[in-house]
């Protein structure tokens, strides 16, 4: 995990020249969505063996490596990345989020971007670029309307429950012709297909939920630290007490 997570950012850095580097790491809980629905994320099990471990290594590499790094108690790291997007948004800067998580695309911009890893069952589809344009040709709505879209499908992986039978698809259609989840409901009889016009209707309060669910926190305050500045001495007490000889070569080469 530890040299995968390294590679990994070592290849961002050459291919993307970053400017600063923020990572953001979920501390445990999620006090405001698990208020509004306590089973939310109930369905996910224990990590790997080995994991917890790990994650505190790729932890002190961070520090190492001159990144910014932030988590905080009953908020997820989407949040803090909200958080963060907002702020350099505010500040002219250009963005680029590097995850697969969906729940972002709400937060593309002409200034933000999502760099989305190779998936894991299609590997050779590599790195790509998802930006507004992209997120209509995914989704097949803008990202304004994201949140519409993902509290009418749900989100597994989150156990938050979407519209029974209603698909990616159907989502899509009924927003571009309504333009959100309000109008949705409000044009409920008449939405095709006709078998789920009283569904939506009945289940109104728990699109409107769920909305609040997938909703990100913008408005938090984060110490960013925007400057690049590798600690050559705490990589080589990483590296050597994990024995990672190579990684220690390279990073001299780099940083020395």
């Amino acid at each position: 995990m530890v040299h995968g997570w390294l590679r990994s950012f070592w290849r961002l850095e050459d291919d993307l020249k970053p400017q600063g580097v923020q990572v953001f790491f979920d501390k445990g809980g999620a006090t405001r969505r698990e208020n509004l629905l306590p089973s939310y994320k109930a369905n996910r099990g224990a990590p790997p063996e080995g994991f917890s471990e790990q994650l505190e290594w790729v932890k002190k590499l961070t520090d190492a490596m001159g990144y910014g790094r932030s988590e905080q108690a009953g908020l997820e790291a989407d949040d803090l990345i909200a958080s963060a997007v907002k702020f350099y948004r505010e500040s002219e800067q250009q963005v680029l989020i590097v995850s697969a998580d969906k729940d972002l695309a709400q937060l593309i911009s002409k200034q933000v971007e999502q760099l989305l890893p190779p998936p894991t069952a299609n590997p050779r589809l590599g790195w790509r670029i998802l930006d507004e344009q992209g997120v209509v040709e995914k989704f097949g709505v803008p990202p304004g309307a994201i949140l519409d879209y993902l509290a009418i499908i749900g989100d597994q992986a989150d156990n938050i429950p979407g519209l029974s039978g209603v698909g990616p698809k159907t989502a899509s259609k009924w927003l571009q012709e309504f333009e959100n989840l309000e109008n949705v409901i409000l044009n409920a009889g008449r939405l095709n297909p006709k078998r789920f016009c009283s569904l939506v209707y009945e289940k109104r309060d728990m699109l409107r939920m769920n909305i609040e669910l997938v909703r990100l926190e913008s408005d938090l305050e984060l110490n960013l630290n925007d400057q690049l500045q590798p600690n050559l001495e705490m990589m080589e007490q990483i590296f050597s007490e994990l024995e990672m000889a190579k990684s220690w070569e390279e990073a001299q080469k780099r940083y020395g």
